[in-house]
């Protein structure tokens, strides 16, 4: 059974799956083309990091970053390989929005990136809509930003 719920970053398995994360994306794109929050950027006041869980072991971890006009941006969506393909990602990304609207957010935007065709098939399914770049992905070729309004 899957368990969500918000939880700090400085945990072992949370920085290891965080690592297997940031290796990941750097196995896709240039150190220059990652934009990624670092651990005491997921630390700062209005993020809150997500995890699930089965049975204990942690599955995977999203972060929601609540900019205080009502808009807010998911970093961090990692889910681990021994997981993928069991609804971890969507039930994050379900959760989060919950999260989102309890903090009277109402648009929610994200930045992925071309080469993660699966990530864009999952924002699509969850209702996520192509974007021009905004923010630190304007200059950035290999950014593909989307974004969801809340009900």
């Amino acid at each position: 059974m899957i368990t969500i719920s918000v939880e700090p970053v400085r945990q072992p398995d949370v920085l290891a799956l965080m690592q297997r994360g940031d290796d990941y994306a750097l196995s896709l794109y240039p150190a220059e083309n990652y934009h990624s929050l670092d651990v005491s950027g997921l630390e700062r006041a209005g993020v809150t990091l997500l995890a699930a869980r089965f049975d204990g072991a942690l599955a995977g971890i999203v972060a929601l970053v609540d900019n205080g006009d009502t808009t807010a941006e998911i970093k961090r969506m990692f889910v681990a390989d021994t997981h993928r393909g069991r609804g971890v990602a969507g039930a994050l990304l379900a959760r989060l929005e919950e999260v989102a609207a309890e903090a009277s957010v109402a648009l929610i935007r994200l930045e992925t990136g071309h080469p993660q065709v699966d990530a864009i098939a999952l924002y699509e399914k969850h209702g996520y809509a192509r974007i021009p770049a905004f923010g630190p992905y304007v200059d950035d070729p290999t950014s593909l930003c989307m974004e969801k309004r809340l009900p």
